[in-house]
């Protein structure tokens, strides 16, 4: 017997803490390491020292691309809506590049699911309003 649902995960609800390495944009383009906090929303980004963390929201981002993986690295590259690169890098053993991945998909999903809900309302509405027009044209 199921008990009653269980509360749905909030949004900054945190799904993993570390550290990443991001690819500089400078002309020397150098691996500078992040804090980075990955919740069911976003991607949050600040340096070591601390100062403003940069978000990277999963409504900006298409998809965790080109996965590579070396002796001592894993590589990935985040691409935004808007066709920007973003390169990372970790320890091999981390797995930051899949948890990522999940969490993105899991937020796709959840956006798919209202988009059709909401779609299927409108339909819904736009039917009703439609028989209330025939029903009071009836003589």
């Amino acid at each position: 017997m199921k008990g009653p649902p269980s509360p749905s995960p909030s949004p900054s609800e945190v799904l993993r803490e570390g550290e990443l390495e991001k690819r500089s944009e400078s002309l020397f383009q150098l691996w500078k390491k992040k804090q980075v906090v990955l919740s069911r929303e976003c991607l949050r980004l600040s340096s070591p020292e601390g100062g403003r963390a940069k978000e990277l929201r999963f409504g900006a981002i298409q998809k965790v691309d080109c996965v590579e993986r070396t002796g001592k690295y894993v590589y990935f590259t985040i691409v935004t809506t808007d066709r920007r690169e973003i390169d990372f890098r970790c320890p091999g053993e981390s797995c930051w590049n899949a948890s990522i991945t999940l969490a993105l998909i899991d937020f796709q999903n959840q956006r798919a699911v209202r988009d059709f809900k909401s779609r299927q309302e409108a339909a819904q509405q736009a039917d009703a309003g439609t028989r209330h027009r025939r029903l009071a044209r009836a003589p």
